[in-house]
């Protein structure tokens, strides 16, 4: 058989993504803060797009103060930046009293019987100019609140003598968590200062009876017991309540009570009093704020009985194409090079502003067809929230699941009943015992909280009690599923829980 070189043509069809459709998909899947930060990138990139804002009232004549009508505005301003000139000359134009502010004219040192007795001026001029406060509001500077760091580190000048020491107990104090603990080896720290594993045990010992009492520990148990000692209440029984905590947290009361060597009654007193201390004494000046999540989506009741739904328009960004500026620089453009950037940014404006449109249509299609078929959750709670996949969602509304799963993911609803994630509604099948419709794997979940929140010490369900009460419910479910969904909502066994309800009874509440 000869072999021969030829040319075939063959016609055919393929579906090719463009970049752009790409983009389009990506943008789907973006949460409102991962769109917004997209959305600023390409604001900073291209020329031609540019935030909508709200116009604001223009301000009028009247509205001006009265050095801007003769003129004197200039004066006034160059007069305040002018440092040379004493402090008095200021005074009179600002109409203030500065002696009631400072201890005299030109000190620069704070009233110590004022409002911000204890600071230094250079943190007030510090938190003035991280505050942007051109007025100067003493009020709100007086009143802000101290972090846990400045409140130590203004202590270590009266517990520290040796800068050495002093040295050591700051580098602690950058160390401490927002909760009151530091890392619990002191090897490594020791090897990056320099300094002998003694001294800096030293040098924590006394950070460690600074306020607030429980600071500088490096466990549970030390924190607890500097509370202890702190309040004079740290005995041997006390010591090793606190080495067994383990023994504690399991509940396990009639090993904790031969290890500690004492009756039922003086261990309940000490638990008692353990409960009374606070595990995280860091946390009284404050945590890291949480982002709160923002919806997507607003869901409220209509005045017909149905369900009103809107996309929150707080998380939407509003982007314009400004085409009066590329008209004006592409006729004053020669070069064919610019010419041609000037017209992909004008296609990419165009683009993007289509896409975010398409992006909020879809979200709310979607949205509007999760509340039709989750009705009956929005009317009457959890337990009746129907079984739902992204196959039903997306031949609702004529979409691929793919589309609808985008949509869906890093997206919350409010609702009446509360914020959800738009994957929540979204729950597997649980098929009935009898001829009656499917159940929610969520609505069973919820069950099985209400039947365990409700039960006695003396009558504690275990799995398969629990599967037999399911089951007259019409609801078919295997016990290892019970136990799979038990686990999920983080309860215990039904040997913990009854042993957790019987030390809850001892101590007169529960744990």
């Amino acid at each position: 058989m000869a072999l021969s070189a030829k040319l075939e043509m063959r016609q055919g069809q393929q579906l090719v993504m463009t970049p752009q459709l790409q983009q389009a998909i990506r943008l789907l899947q973006l949460s409102n803060l991962e769109l917004n930060e997209f959305v600023d990138a390409e604001l900073e990139r291209n020329p031609l797009l540019e935030r909508e804002e709200l116009s604001a009232a223009p301000k009028t004549v009247d509205d001006a103060p009265d050095s801007v009508a003769d003129g004197s505005s200039d004066r006034a301003d160059d007069a305040w930046l002018d440092l040379r000139k004493p402090v008095e000359d200021h005074a009179g134009g600002l109409d203030a009293d500065f002696g009631n502010v400072f201890q005299g004219a030109g000190t620069g040192e704070p009233d110590s019987n004022g409002p911000m007795s204890g600071m230094s001026w250079s943190s007030v001029t510090q938190r003035m100019h991280n505050n942007g406060d051109e007025d100067g509001d003493f009020d709100s500077i007086a009143t802000a609140e101290v972090s846990l760091r400045t409140h130590l580190s203004e202590q270590i000048p009266l517990t520290l003598q040796t800068p050495a020491d002093r040295l050591i107990g700051q580098y602690l104090v950058d160390l401490i968590d927002e909760a009151g603990y530091i890392p619990p080896h002191l090897e490594g720290l020791a090897e990056r200062l320099g300094a002998p594993v003694q001294m800096i045990e030293g040098v924590l010992a006394k950070l460690q009876t600074l306020d607030p009492p429980g600071i500088f520990a490096r466990s549970l148990g030390e924190c607890l017991a500097l509370q202890l000692k702190d309040q004079n209440r740290y005995d041997p029984l006390m010591a090793r309540l606190l080495d067994n905590l383990d023994l504690l947290a399991a509940r396990n009361l009639t090993a904790l009570k031969r290890v500690v060597g004492a009756d039922m009654d003086d261990l309940i007193d000490m638990i008692q009093e353990i409960k009374r201390l606070n595990p995280k004494p860091g946390l009284k000046f404050g945590a890291v704020q949480m982002q709160p999540v923002v919806p997507d989506v607003l869901v409220r009741a209509a005045s017909d009985g149905g369900w009103h739904v809107e996309l929150n328009s707080d998380t939407l960004p509003r982007v314009l194409v400004n085409r009066s500026y590329y008209t004006r620089i592409s006729k004053s453009t020669a070069n064919e090079k610019d010419k041609d950037y000037i017209l992909e940014c004008l296609q990419t404006a165009n683009w993007l502003v289509k896409s975010l449109d398409q992006r909020a249509r879809t979200i709310l299609r979607v949205a509007e067809q999760i509340v039709r078929q989750q009705d009956a959750f929005f009317m009457h709670g959890v337990q009746h929230l129907r079984p739902l996949n992204l196959k039903t969602i997306a031949d609702a509304i004529s979409m691929h699941e793919s589309t609808v799963s985008r949509v869906t993911s890093n997206k919350y609803m409010a609702t009446p009943r509360g914020i959800f994630e738009l994957k929540y509604f979204f729950t597997s099948s649980i098929a009935s015992s009898s001829d009656g419709e499917a159940h929610s794997s969520e609505s069973v979940r919820h069950r099985i909280k209400q039947m365990i929140d409700v039960e006695r010490a003396d009558d504690v369900l275990s799995d398969d009690q629990l599967v037999d009460r399911l089951r007259s419910e019409g609801i078919d479910i295997a016990r290892r599923t019970v136990a799979k969904y038990r686990e999920a909502l983080r309860i215990p066994s039904s040997v913990q829980r009854r042993r957790d309800k019987k030390m809850g009874e001892r101590l007169g509440t529960v744990i």
